[in-house]
């Protein structure tokens, strides 16, 4: 497995992302290449910890406006970048990503770390690996905050995914920036877009950002349907607190709620919201709602 990572100086000019970095070494388990894993670890150490976890094709900066305010709260804040992501190591082949290797380097990110009493909230693909991690690892996580992600089994996908999946594969330069403002209901300023690009110096860096759409199980053929379904059986027995925040304006998850209200014990009676005005990125759309629904869902208990 060959492994890029981007130059530091990559990220020299962005200006609101003013945290220190820190660095897991995760050893892929087929081959034994060694990579380095970025990650955001902000506030108290002996504070439960509140897991950020980003999708496709952003990276931790996504959460700029949320690190401050839960650390201000009292928290302990960690996001980190996926492998394929941001700050963290690249390899550099496609076939290199596969959704079970994703959920194998964050489990071995997590264990290493051993993160316990984790609030965790996820979107996009933090979704899709992050209730993985819920299902391998349940008795780490103390409640969870889903929002704009879902967790397929290969019974289909929505019109709005049909979309980006055919884009995402035909488009010849893989425009990161722009996909991340096409997700967003305002307008992202060309620094923002800029911050998103950043990871990835050439189309080389961007093996990660292109595959990952073709990995989402929505046919039977898929690989991981039957992994995600047995993470279903264990979600369906999972009681402590979840919430729900999706975005209105959200083409590709729109609806994808219910499933997580209907199956998931903790989802029952809490109080869901929808995002009104919030595209696939609500992070970057109403970054002070969310954070007010995490710190809400954390001081109910």
């Amino acid at each position: 497995m060959h492994v890029l990572r981007t130059p530091d100086d990559a990220f020299a000019g962005i200006a609101d992302y003013p945290f220190a970095p820190h660095h897991a070494d995760i050893t892929d388990r087929a081959t034994g290449t060694a990579m380095r894993l970025h990650y955001v670890d902000e506030g108290p150490r002996d504070a439960a910890p509140i897991l950020l976890l980003h999708g496709e094709p952003s990276w931790s900066y996504l959460y700029r406006k949320f690190v401050g305010p839960l650390v201000a709260a009292g928290h302990r804040v960690v996001a980190p970048d996926l492998i394929g992501f941001g700050k963290s190591d690249k390899p550099a082949d496609r076939n290199d990503y596969t959704y079970e290797r994703h959920v194998e380097w964050m489990s071995d990110w997590l264990t290493g770390l051993d993160l316990t009493g984790i609030t965790l909230f996820c979107q996009d693909w933090g979704g899709l690996i992050g209730l993985r991690l819920v299902a391998a690892f349940p008795d780490r996580f103390a409640r969870l905050v889903i929002a704009n992600t879902g967790l397929p089994i290969g019974t289909g996908w929505s019109e709005g995914f049909r979309a980006w999946l055919e884009f995402s594969q035909k488009v010849e330069t893989f425009p990161v920036g722009f996909i991340v403002n096409g997700g967003t209901t305002r307008d992202l300023t060309p620094a923002e877009i800029a911050a998103y690009e950043a990871p990835f110096p050439d189309e080389t860096f961007k093996e990660g950002a292109r595959q990952f759409p073709t990995l989402v199980p929505i046919t039977p053929e898929h690989a991981s349907v039957a992994e995600n379904k047995a993470a279903w059986e264990v979600l369906g027995r999972f009681d402590k607190p979840v919430v729900t925040c999706f975005s209105d304006k959200d083409a590709v998850t729109h609806g994808g709620e219910k499933l997580f209200i209907d199956r998931v014990p903790g989802a029952k009676g809490q109080p869901h919201t929808i995002v009104q005005g919030g595209g696939h990125f609500l992070q970057e759309d109403a970054p002070e709602e969310v954070v007010q629904i995490i710190l809400d869902h954390i001081n109910r208990g």
